[in-house]
């Protein structure tokens, strides 16, 4: 029997975009990365586990603010290279800037304008 994680499209660096997607409101909340060990942790806890390429380290999402994403479904794209995760976005922030989600801004005259408020301040939510 084929191993699960097999059937995952990762890059050569051994990973895979991931797409968070608000359960209710069906928003998308962020992208990131996963690498084998990431999702299989995901699966294992039931809560969004990435791979940091900035840190070269897992990151349990809300690790440190508390904003944790419980998984409720996991779907693979039809090329298998995608994951989506169907979340419940624990404390209603998804972003590390204090908004909702991490597609505030838009681009209106070839230009990015911020459209969502921040919810908490970042230097609230980060202690250190």
């Amino acid at each position: 029997m084929k191993d699960w994680l097999d059937e995952v499209r990762w890059t050569a660096e051994g990973l895979v975009p991931v797409i968070a997607q608000e359960a209710g409101t069906g928003q998308v909340l962020m992208a990131a990365w996963m690498n084998r060990e990431a999702l299989e942790l995901t699966v294992a806890e039931g809560y969004a586990v990435y791979w940091s390429r900035s840190r070269r380290k897992l990151w349990r999402k809300g690790e440190e603010s508390g904003h944790r994403q419980k998984v409720l479904e996991i779907r693979l794209d039809c090329d298998e290279d995608v994951v989506l995760l169907i979340v419940e976005q624990i404390g209603g922030i998804a972003c590390h800037t204090g908004r909702h989600h991490c597609f505030f801004r838009v681009l209106k005259d070839r230009c990015w304008e911020t459209v969502e408020p921040v919810l908490k301040s970042p230097e609230t939510i980060y202690k250190s």
